[in-house]
């Protein structure tokens, strides 16, 4: 089982490292100077001594953002700029097909290097399901992730985060799901980066049924990813839509936790989220021994993106100053 304090695999000690183990290296104009670092359980984010740290999910932008990989250059500069945060957190939709370019994913290390904006994971979508009960298409949802593991190590991610899309019984989705996240997490470690799983619907979104995955994978570098409000396993937005108690999965998917999200869809007039008691949740975070990043991820649609996105980060900072 994965230890809550366990550090994260880091792609490289140091910057130089880094440069000499990436293939895109001799085409890069610079390095991010974070790039090489790894945040996650356990590790400290600076000099500073604070409970956690804040970053920013691009899908709070996904309303703003276009899909030509243009947006996504702009992301470090969105970042630092209008919400001064550090550190950003990509998704697979706004690279634009660029995510195997050197010269592309070079001009995004330099932005980052930049504005001082340090990459942690990107978000990994539409490549397949890793617990496909195709053996064949699982094995080519495993190979369709490897550009991803490639791009993150570019820019000095710790982590890609996947989806635990699967078919079947309980039980043959949980076995399903861990063997393809196990050898994609086995490839992974090739890389120094990590593999989290999201609750993201279905069972994934079943905390005890994704927790039950983690410990059939048992590896280090396979981890979680939770949000605070993708306990949704069916029916979302229906009458008929099936929730497992966001609170119990929080608790459940923790001990595995390797970053965390904070979905946030509404406020009230003093500022709190409306679906979510934050101030509940990051007690979770903080017992489980994670001092890590904490993702902003508006997904609301009043007010715009970036006033969700400017009150998100008011109510983390409002919790963590609490803590």
């Amino acid at each position: 089982m994965i230890r809550p304090a366990e550090k994260l695999k880091t792609p490289s000690a140091t910057r130089r490292g880094f440069l000499q183990t990436t293939a895109a290296a001799a085409t890069l104009a610079a390095t991010p100077r974070w790039a090489t670092a790894a945040e996650g359980a356990g590790e400290q984010a600076s000099q500073k001594i604070v409970p956690f740290r804040i970053s920013l999910a691009e899908w709070s932008l996904h309303r703003t953002f276009g899909r030509d990989g243009q947006d996504n250059l702009r992301f470090p500069q969105v970042a630092r700029e209008d919400f001064d945060l550090e550190a950003i957190e990509y998704v697979t939709a706004f690279f634009g097909g660029k995510e195997t370019d050197a010269a592309y994913l070079a001009d995004l290390n330099q932005r980052c290097a930049d504005h001082d904006v340090r990459s942690l994971l990107i978000m990994v979508d539409r490549e397949g399901a890793l617990g496909d009960a195709d053996s064949g298409k699982r094995t080519q949802a495993i190979d369709n992730h490897k550009k991803w593991l490639e791009a993150a190590k570019t820019l000095g991610c710790h982590s890609i985060r996947v989806n635990a899309q699967s078919s079947g019984s309980y039980a043959d989705q949980l076995a399903l799901a861990a063997d393809g996240l196990g050898r994609l997490g086995e490839i992974a470690d090739q890389y120094g980066l990590n593999v989290l799983v999201e609750n993201h619907g279905g069972l994934s979104s079943n905390g005890a049924w994704l927790a039950g995955v983690m410990r059939r994978v048992g590896r280090p570098n396979v981890g979680t990813l939770p949000d605070f409000g993708n306990f949704c396993i069916s029916g979302r937005g229906t009458p008929d839509a099936v929730w497992y108690d966001r609170y119990q999965g929080m608790e459940d998917l923790m001990p595995f936790a390797k970053a965390v999200s904070a979905k946030s869809h509404a406020f009230d007039a003093s500022g709190e989220e409306t679906d979510t008691d934050f101030a509940r949740v990051m007690k979770t975070v903080l017992h489980a021994g994670y001092s890590g990043y904490v993702g902003i991820e508006w997904e609301g649609g009043q007010p715009d993106e970036h006033e969700g996105i400017r009150l998100t980060k008011a109510l983390l900072e409002k919790v963590r100053d609490a803590a």
